[in-house]
């Protein structure tokens, strides 16, 4: 464990040490330059500049030869404390710095120099510039000082730096990997949805085969939840404010949600989530403990407002379908329950391809609701539920949401990424402010217990993931088109259309290229758009009554019945669905 210290130490030290050279690279190119703050960041480290003019990409190698200069000149990294009237006397014609140094309440402060270049800042570095074997300034990007909209627009140089060139190498090709796995390109490739600029952002658009894929996973979710025997349910977009007033969302969400509207000299606001209508619909008649647990699901659409900067593709969006449910249940059932969605949970992680996966049990926030007895005992409940499934986990400590503590569960995709998915929450004190009971067998009315929980998360940013985790080219059960049916020539659409219809009479999605181009481009279109099965028909297959098959993988399959190919098909969907 202490190795892996020093390591990790000995990276943040190189990575630092690099930001404060390329400070020193552009101050020496921009006199004037303003300077910011330049952290190490995961794989590399980033600088904040206020420049005279804007960076282009063209920028980046005078930067980087600047640079290599510095490093080659071996130069020591100094450390050295001095009082804050010395702080504010050396960086007088810095303005950022001088924010910083004000908001520092120690009387001594730390800075470190090599060479002629001096910057605020408590390290670690490495001994010298020479130290540094390997980095890449990758990108450029505005950054609002101290991420604040309402502060000064800067310029941010991002880079990469690792302790070898090999190790340099091998992420620079697993970013390359990363690009074009990214979901926003093949999200365009594949036509699989867009976001307008006249709709506004962060609001998706799922085209024709983006939907397909869409409604399978919904199809699929939706039977497994019927199998155990969860109430599918459908709630409307809008309710009255004082609602989420009530319930504490209005007080601790409210730089997410979206300003209210009025409607009938009444203030309405856009859902941001589920489980309130999940509660009134609970509390639509009085409830016996025979009845429960109760389990409500909904692939329910809410809306959140999230920063114009933190957008991204369909990961992060403003308009969202969550895959939602809320388990009303006695206190005794409340374990039983929570390792039954673990179970659910897992299962649909492993029939979606994912193998490996964080958990994390995250507890309670500075800003919450509930008393103390209620926090503890939810977490208790998390807590048993996880070692009952053996499940591995790491405390995360207040990252809890308001109400209750949560079990977080990150899937990591081909690219050994997390992506956040499923998440289990016990909740004590929404059925506290909404009156949410049941009838006991003593006749005596008790509060209920709420799980609030998703599977997948939302719609949106699982489909980004699995389409970076399999890089578009989907499972079968998940191809928006399964079989693409590709005739030599205009003589053969007949038979091609009749081989379509077999295929779809089996559900399977199957489509006819009409198209007057040549067999060798129907191919290379299908394979474009990674479409798994491709069948060829000419004079030959006809005359047999057979399919010629070119897979997804290159392999073929000539002279094979349609029976035979149904039998492989429906095989492979049902391996991959079970």
């Amino acid at each position: 464990m202490n190795q892996e210290i020093d390591k990790n130490s000995e990276i943040e030290a190189i990575r630092h040490s690099t930001a404060h050279v390329m400070a020193e690279a552009v101050s020496s190119i921009f006199p004037d330059a303003k300077l910011g703050i330049g952290p190490a960041i995961e794989n590399g480290f980033y600088y904040d500049f206020d420049l005279p003019r804007p960076l282009t990409p063209d920028d980046l190698p005078a930067i980087t030869t600047k640079m290599k200069e510095i490093i080659k000149a071996n130069k020591p990294f100094i450390q050295k404390n001095i009082s804050r009237e010395q702080a504010l006397d050396l960086f007088h014609d810095q303005p950022y710095k001088l924010e910083l140094i004000n908001d520092i309440p120690d009387e001594t402060l730390s800075i470190y120099s090599h060479g002629n270049f001096v910057d605020l800042c408590r390290g670690p570095h490495l001994p010298s510039t020479g130290k540094i074997k390997a980095f890449k300034l990758t990108t450029i990007a505005g950054a609002y000082w101290k991420g604040c909209e309402h502060n000064s627009m800067l310029q941010r140089i991002y880079g990469l730096a690792f302790p070898s060139r090999l190790e340099l190498e091998e992420y620079v090709k697993k970013v390359e990997e990363a690009a074009k796995r990214d979901h926003r390109k093949l999200g365009k490739d594949l036509d699989l949805y867009s976001i307008y600029d006249e709709a506004g952002p962060g609001l998706v658009c799922w085209h024709p085969d983006g939907a397909v894929i869409r409604r399978t996973i919904e199809d699929f979710w939706k039977r497994e939840h019927d199998m155990r025997r969860y109430s599918i349910i459908y709630t409307p977009h809008i309710a009255k404010l004082n609602m989420w007033k009530t319930s504490g969302h209005w007080d601790f969400y409210r730089d997410y949600l979206y300003s209210p509207m009025v409607i009938d000299e009444e203030e309405y606001l856009l859902k941001p989530m589920n489980c309130l209508y999940h509660i009134l619909i609970y509390n639509s008649r009085k409830r016996s403990y025979r009845e429960l647990p109760l389990r409500f699901a909904e692939l329910g659409t809410v809306y959140r407002y999230e920063p114009s900067g933190t957008l991204h593709g369909m990961s992060r969006v403003r308009g969202f379908t969550q895959d939602d449910s809320h388990i009303f249940c006695r206190y005794s059932q409340l374990e039983k329950e929570t390792v039954q969605v673990l179970d659910l949970a897992m299962y649909m992680i492993n029939t979606f391809g994912f193998e490996k996966y964080q958990v994390k049990l995250s507890t309670r926030p500075e800003k919450f609701a509930g008393s103390d007895e209620m926090w503890q005992n939810a977490t208790d409940t998390l807590k048993k539920a996880l070692e009952i499934k053996n499940i591995a986990y790491e405390v995360d400590p207040g990252e809890g949401v308001f109400y209750g503590p949560k079990i977080d569960i990150k899937f990591e995709d081909a690219m050994n990424r997390a992506w956040q998915g499923p998440t289990i929450q016990v909740d004590f004190n929404l059925p506290q402010r909404f009156n949410v009971t049941y009838t006991g067998e003593d006749g005596q009315e008790h509060p209920v217990a709420m799980i609030h929980r998703t599977v997948l998360g939302s719609m949106e940013r699982f489909m980004a993931c699995i389409t970076e985790h399999y890089g578009g080219s989907f499972p079968v059960w998940l191809a928006p088109v399964q079989v693409q049916v590709i005739p030599v020539a205009d003589r053969h659409l007949d038979y091609a259309k009749k081989i379509e219809a077999d295929l779809r009479k089996e559900l399977l999605r199957a489509i006819v290229d009409t198209s007057s181009s040549t067999v060798n481009h129907k191919i290379r279109g299908a394979q474009m758009k990674k479409v798994p099965c491709m069948l060829i028909l000419g004079d030959k297959e006809i005359a047999a009554g057979t399919v010629s098959v070119r897979w997804r993988s290159g392999e073929q399959d000539n002279n094979i019945t349609i029976d035979k190919l149904l039998k492989i098909l429906l095989d492979t969907v049902s391996q991959q669905t079970s």
